[in-house]
């Protein structure tokens, strides 16, 4: 998800009249309150939305009602106890955020992290639009980044008024007070208070117009390895997610569509379905069919009864040799331009030296997430309620509220915890589906894809195909650089705004912004959409297939140079410091240049990649060894990321750890195919992912940096797959240009 993306749909957009916002006050029960916006201001006028509810499997105290008049934006509750509630309008879907964004309020406002609960900000995209991307949007490694000043800026606010309200008790200067462990203290006459002692004297203070931040060398919890506040719940298995929703008298659905996308449903045995033991209902939608059952064992074997019949429709001839052969054709014309620097059509016809020409091809890809799709849906004719793990719950809200007939007002959106979301849950189709079968269906009901429905019936990562060309001198340095990516545009469905004179922000990033020092270059975007196949984020959906591209091009470059990829890099990346820091600490970190150890029966070699994407810098180096057959195995990867400043590292290390086994698993086996407009896979049988026994050892280093933080959920993934096949080429001198690497490797 590019991390351009200033807007999520064009209705969700914030207006750009706006005052500083933040407000203090009592909660109707005792207590401090604190309101405030995480863009750092607020639109005029009164909000009078509900108050949060207590997000289910995440300790929190409950919610007293705000002051009257007080803006509910994000903001902070504490209670006469000292517990620090922050309404958090982030998911977590493994990637940390329910740890890293408390953190952040901590660090400022002193707090005793132990004591600082969470609660899930309702769906509202005016009130808990992310200040990157304009809409309540968990995705683009956007979460730290984007709450990194206001989440601080508030607990400074929020401290400021706790020690104001201790200084005046106890008639001295605030200067002299200090605040440790949600404590205010005063060290000269040995007085403390914690902060229940205080809320209520705080809430009738006045709010400094200015706080200072800390500076880094002050920080006691912000850069120090914290373990995540959400693993107790998750391990001792009171962690709620969307899958475990449970009902009075509900019913659970199994659910099958279409398997050829546009078709439609045409016979359904219902009498057989029904006539197994706990089967309540077979509904039945245009393109699809759910039968509810007492339980899902029920609803499957019913659903296996129906026998589900369907008419193909338009795409029953899509294929993924016609796509491809489509988009070679159209890749061969000119696109619309992303950067321009020189003339590098010019250049590159231009006499000496040796030009480079490579055609790189990446698959289309499901996200295959631990959870599969689900959502319980309770509609009545007053109003709706969802039960779902969403990356987006305003558009959830929304879609649901247009399905079912009703105000946005009376859609009510239970997010819970999210087994994976990698992009996937950033849609709502299944939503729109649950929904439309509610209207069917007597009483609530949850609606749960299998493994099967849930990968054919994905929103893939789009197919694409790259055409690069490049010059070198008589000295082996590039004075011309050539990129043209061909691909379907994501933004242009998600985010129309973003798309600017043709190009999609997302589908170049990590292409157009590259960092190596070449006089004359020059990238294009060709927008094609292959019939049949809806595409959607998977993450770090541009840099994915860009730096796999780039990085795997100025490999060919070094080796044409006859260069060491490792110097060929260097020498270009004289203006990008924090590139070449990260690709030294890497190179050093993992033994460049030293033999590997040799293993028997097997070649051995060593890539490696740099990239910038998502305000993150990294370096990663792969280790690894082709069996006789053709089989790779990775062993080890050592990556060196400049984040900016890192929050909690240990969540920086995991999301590292994690996005590298997912993308090694993407590069080395995933593919979606098609034939007759049928996915081809449909289980871990036939999409595989990396074994523990297949993991490879990881590495990580973090360069310590005071810059402000990038991202970090996506660059891991998109890092590994050159850095693999770059290794892949050491060992074996065969370049791949198409991924995944398959059998390609096979004698």
């Amino acid at each position: 998800m590019s991390q351009d993306m200033s807007q999520v749909k064009e209705e969700q957009r914030v207006s750009p009249s706006r005052r500083r916002f933040m407000q203090i006050g009592a909660t109707a029960g005792g207590g401090l309150l604190f309101g405030f916006s995480l863009f750092g201001c607020s639109k005029e006028g009164d909000r009078k939305e509900p108050p949060p509810e207590k997000a289910v499997g995440q300790a929190s105290t409950e919610h007293s009602d705000t002051a009257p008049g007080l803006a509910r934006d994000a903001f902070i509750r504490i209670d006469r106890t000292g517990i620090v509630t922050l309404v958090i309008h982030k998911v977590e879907m493994g990637q940390g955020t329910f740890t890293s964004m408390p953190m952040l309020l901590a660090e400022e406002l002193g707090a005793d992290l132990s004591k600082v609960k969470l609660e899930q900000a309702p769906a509202n995209n005016e009130l808990y639009a992310d200040p990157l991307l304009g809409g309540q949007v968990t995705g683009g490694s956007t979460s730290v980044r984007g709450a990194w000043k206001p989440l601080r800026e508030a607990g400074a606010m929020v401290r400021s008024v706790l020690v104001a309200a201790a200084a005046k008790q106890w008639d001295v200067d605030t200067a002299d007070l200090q605040v440790v462990a949600g404590a205010v203290r005063h060290q000269a006459s040995g007085r403390s208070a914690h902060f229940g002692e205080l809320v209520d004297a705080a809430s009738k203070m006045e709010l400094p117009k200015n706080v200072k931040l800390k500076d880094p060398e002050q920080f006691v919890l912000i850069g120090k390895a914290m373990k995540r506040l959400d693993s107790p719940a998750k391990v001792n298995g009171t962690a709620q997610f969307g899958i475990d929703a449970r009902l009075p008298n509900m019913g659970i659905a199994a659910v099958a569509a279409s398997p050829v996308t546009g078709g439609k449903l045409v016979a359904v045995d219902e009498q057989k379905a029904m006539a197994v033991k706990g089967v309540r209902q077979v509904l039945r939608l245009e393109g699809a069919v759910a039968v509810v059952a007492d339980h899902f064992w029920a609803a499957k074997q019913g659903l296996a009864a129906a026998a589900p019949r369907f008419d193909d429709g338009p795409n029953a001839k899509v294929s993924l040799n016609g796509i491809v052969a489509d988009m070679m054709k159209v890749s061969q014309g000119e696109g619309a331009v992303a950067r321009n620097v020189g003339d590098a059509l010019k250049a590159l016809e231009e006499k000496g030296g040796r030009r480079i020409d490579a055609v790189y091809e990446l698959p289309f890809l499901a996200h295959a997430t631990m959870e599969p799709i689900n959502c319980t849906v309770d509609l009545r004719a007053d109003g709706c309620d969802l039960w779902v793990g969403t990356q987006v719950p305003a558009l959830a809200q929304g879609a649901a509220a247009k399905t079912a007939g009703l105000p946005v007002e009376k859609v009510k959106v239970h997010n819970y915890y999210i087994g994976g979301g990698f992009g996937r849950r950033l849609e709502v189709d299944y939503v729109i589906q649950a929904v439309a079968f509610a209207k069917l269906a007597k009483g609530p009901v949850k609606f749960i894809w299998t493994r099967e429905e849930d990968i054919q019936h994905d929103m893939y990562r789009p197919y694409y195909v790259d055409r690069l060309s490049a010059r070198l001198d008589d000295k082996g340095r590039p004075t011309a650089w050539f990129h043209r990516v061909t691909g379907s545009s994501i933004m242009a469905r998600f985010a129309p705004p973003a798309v600017k004179d043709g190009v999609d922000p997302d589908a170049v990033e990590g292409a157009a912004d590259l960092q190596y020092a070449i006089p004359a270059m020059r990238v294009e975007y060709v927008r094609h959409e292959p019939p049949g196949v809806p595409t959607a984020f998977w993450r770090g959906v541009g840099p994915t297939h860009n730096v796999f591209v780039v990085e795997s091009f100025i490999d060919e470059l070094a080796q044409a140079a006859k260069q060491d990829p490792v110097v060929f890099r260097r020498a270009l990346l004289e203006k990008s410091p924090r590139t070449l820091g990260v690709l030294n600490l890497a190179a050093e970190k993992a033994g460049w240049g030293k033999p590997l150890v040799p293993i028997a029966g097997r070649k051995v070699g060593r890539g490696i990649s740099t990239q910038f994407a998502f305000g993150s810098y990294m370096a990663q180096v792969a280790e690894v060894s082709v069996g006789p057959e053709g089989d790779v195995r990775v062993h080890r990867v050592v990556c060196a990321v400049d984040c900016g400043q890192a929050v909690n590292p240990d969540g920086i290390i995991a999301q590292m750890e994690g996005g590298i086994v997912f993308g090694a698993s993407a590069a080395l086996w995933n593919e979606i195919t098609l034939a007759n407009g049928r996915v081809q896979q449909s289980n871990f049988g036939d999409y595989r992912m990396m074994r523990i026994s297949e993991a490879p050892a990881v590495e990580v280093h973090i360069v310590n940096s005071r810059d402000e933080p990038g991202g970090i959920g996506e660059p891991g993934t998109a890092g590994i797959a050159p850095a693999l096949t770059n290794a892949v080429f050491a060992a074996t001198g065969k370049r791949i240009r198409k991924l995944p690497i398959g059998e390609q490797l096979k004698a």
